[in-house]
């Protein structure tokens, strides 16, 4: 007997309740499909997706199944940005699996696909569909279109800069906010939203080549009702998702990530997720996955061209197929084949050339956007943990972003107790070059662990600055953060972490190919680390925990209970 008859038949006053919302008798006896989105007019990953929801709905019914829409509306990061209201961002992810769980748990279902696009949204969905451990689909919202002359979002703080800086004007400011997002989807670079898209994808979870459709399209509507169609199957397998996802899923994951040149937002993600499926991911894991791993996508931040141009490159599939000598191609997905079987399939069909005629009328080849096996952007990946005496449990620093120059840099520490008082430091050039900027007490436990785009992107920005100095917090980056940026540092200052000790003038070794970040000096001179470790623990004995920036509310819920950033960062 399917799940949800045997919820029925404990459950009385669910057949009268469903009638009375339209439901026949018929539907009532049907495989039952819980469809699961963050529609809502909250930002342009959000306000499309009412459209794939009943999309997906039709594809159930279509194989004899009844689907329930349910809605948990996401928050942006970017319009939280700037303001207290990015604190709420990581918590929001946490909450949304939390109610989804409790969507899943109170009411019978047989199978379940998930519909968001961005930066909270898409590992929330990831972390419900361990935690509910329903046969479950993913489809993501795609992605927005550049606007014209290639402008995309992540462009608009570095434009900000310039203009605080009186580089630019502010009308040519206005004029870039009115044209960088011309459509809905998640903004066309490789930040967090398409990073986790991609990731929902290598994870097996999602129809091949579905992973950063056009947003605005018949193409992405097609996939919707055919996810439906998938989670019937699935639902009538009973496979479930902790049997379809295993470890070999998450390494591939994480090979997937280097070759993308991912968000580092993603290893604070894909732990939360992989606890859901009842995995530790480490930071030993993935640094010694992500060390030697092959870069091949030209995507910004780090790369040339608009996110949207990976769809038209292959997607997903195009980028597997160039690695997939480094991964487990014996992974289960949600077709039911295999990922070796699954990318054989595809080169049989006319998958990829559909794909490149878009690419021929914009003047590229599929080499453009992703580069051969044999041809990579870099063959030392494109993240690091660090570790050493300001970090002893890990940090995380996007290295395809950072100059040559700072991958091995002494520095000195300017610490500061927040992001806004960093920020107004580097734009009236309070901050030097050979300068460590240390914004502590921005972790979970500290404020919700916003990020600090601003502050990245007034570096940047800076000719001088960008490669000169680095920033260094235990809060986290936009995924559209350039330069030397190491964050997550963990243990974090609210904690007591070594990052809470720092004063002005220490030395900091930032040392990125040997994967060290340590205090070498106190307070301008060079020390051993003995003596470092012995004025350490004097500070300590004066250091005195601050009381929290939430006494109520849910800030102060998810600030009491996260985890170690390093280790995902979620409510335990």
């Amino acid at each position: 007997m399917l799940h949800s008859q045997e919820i029925r038949a404990l459950a009385p006053e669910m057949d009268p309740l469903r009638l009375g919302m339209g439901w026949t008798a018929e539907e009532l006896e049907q495989p039952q499909i819980l469809v699961e989105s963050t529609f809502g007019d909250s930002h342009p990953g959000s306000a499309h997706l009412l459209g794939l929801v009943n999309a997906v709905c039709e594809g159930v019914k279509e194989c004899g199944g009844k689907a329930a829409r349910y809605f948990a509306t996401d928050i942006c990061d970017g319009m939280s940005q700037g303001h207290d209201g990015i604190n709420y961002s990581l918590a929001s992810r946490d909450m949304i699996a939390n109610l989804i769980e409790i969507h899943a748990k109170a009411t019978g279902f047989d199978g379940a696909v998930f519909i968001s696009s961005c930066d909270k949204a898409v590992p929330a969905h990831l972390m419900s569909i361990g935690r509910t451990n329903l046969p479950s689909v993913m489809l993501t919202g795609g992605v927005m279109k550049a606007a014209e002359g290639g402008l995309t979002l992540e462009q608009i703080g570095m434009y900000e800069a310039q203009a605080q800086r009186g580089e630019i004007t502010k009308e040519q400011l206005e004029e870039y906010k009115h044209k960088a997002c011309p459509g809905c989807g998640a903004c066309s670079f490789m930040g967090t939203a398409c990073t986790m898209q991609i990731m929902a994808e290598a994870l097996g979870l999602m129809l091949p080549g579905t992973a950063l459709m056009p947003a605005e399209g018949e193409e992405l509507k097609a996939a919707a009702k055919e996810a439906g169609r998938t989670a019937m199957t699935l639902a009538l397998s009973g496979l479930t998702a902790r049997e379809l996802v295993t470890w070999d899923s998450f390494e591939n994951a994480i090979m997937v990530h280097a070759a993308i040149s991912g968000s580092t937002n993603a290893l604070l993600h894909l732990p939360a997720i992989a606890h859901e499926f009842g995995y530790r991911l480490n930071t030993e894991d993935i640094d010694r996955l992500a060390k030697n791993a092959r870069y091949l996508l030209d995507v910004r931040p780090a790369g040339r061209f608009p996110a949207e141009y990976l769809h038209y490159a292959g997607g997903v599939p195009g980028i597997m197929r160039e690695i997939a000598p480094v991964l487990h191609l014996d992974a289960q997905t949600i077709t039911g084949q295999r990922l070796g079987d699954q990318l054989a399939a595809l080169e049989k069909t006319d998958f990829y050339a559909k794909r490149e005629e878009k690419l021929a009328q914009l003047g590229l080849k599929r080499q453009d956007i992703i580069r051969p096996f044999d041809k990579p952007i870099s063959d030392k990946g494109t993240i690091a943990i660090l570790k050493g005496s300001l970090a002893p449990s890990g940090c995380v620093v996007k290295h395809s972003a950072v100059p040559k120059e700072m991958f091995h840099a002494v520095l000195r520490a300017r610490p500061f107790d927040c992001e806004e008082d960093a920020l107004a430091a580097v734009l009236r050039h309070e901050v030097q070059p050979g300068d460590a900027v240390i914004i502590r007490y921005e972790g979970p436990k500290g404020s919700g662990m916003p990020e600090m785009f601003y502050t990245t992107e007034a570096i940047a920005s800076d000719p001088e600055l960008g490669k000169q100095i680095a920033l260094i917090t235990d809060g986290r980056f936009s995924g559209a953060s350039r330069g030397p940026a190491i964050g997550h540092v963990s243990p974090e200052a609210m904690e007591g972490g070594p990052i809470a000790l720092l004063e002005k003038g220490d030395l900091i070794l930032l040392d990125i190919e040997g994967r060290r970040l340590d205090i070498v000096g106190i307070q301008g001179k060079e020390c051993e680390a003995d003596e470092v470790a012995q004025v350490l623990e004097e500070r300590r004995q004066h250091w005195t925990k601050r009381e929290p920036k939430a006494k109520s509310g849910v800030l102060s819920i998810y600030m009491a209970h996260a985890v170690s950033p390093m280790d995902g960062g979620y409510m335990k």
